[in-house]
């Protein structure tokens, strides 16, 4: 049961950015963003979105810093990986069911 980060490298919004990760449970990486402040909004699917930043704060609660291949790797490994396919497939089925949600006419 490891939390996991990698490089931020991934430009967004003014900064560089890095992935958290557990590669154990969706559980267990909630709960270590509680504890280190990320907000909610910070989630995308699998992972929390990091700032450059934050970084060596979250490592020093604990995460252990990996490349972005580590990261990956151990994310597919776990079976927690979301793929974009299937992020895109997630959304058209809450476009849809918000579709039928919607008052008509």
């Amino acid at each position: 049961m490891t939390v996991l980060i990698d490089e931020a490298i991934w430009p967004a919004h003014g900064t560089v950015w890095a992935h958290l990760v557990s590669d154990s449970s969706l559980d267990e990486l909630h709960s270590f963003a509680r504890r280190a402040g990320i907000p909610e909004r910070g989630f995308d699917h699998d992972h929390y979105d990091v700032p450059l930043e934050r970084r060596e704060a979250i490592i020093a609660l604990g995460a252990q810093p990996v490349t972005g291949r580590e990261l990956l790797s151990r994310l597919q490994r776990s079976g927690l990986r979301v793929t974009q396919a299937q992020k895109k497939q997630q959304a058209q089925q809450k476009q849809r069911a918000a579709t039928r949600r919607s008052p008509t006419g």
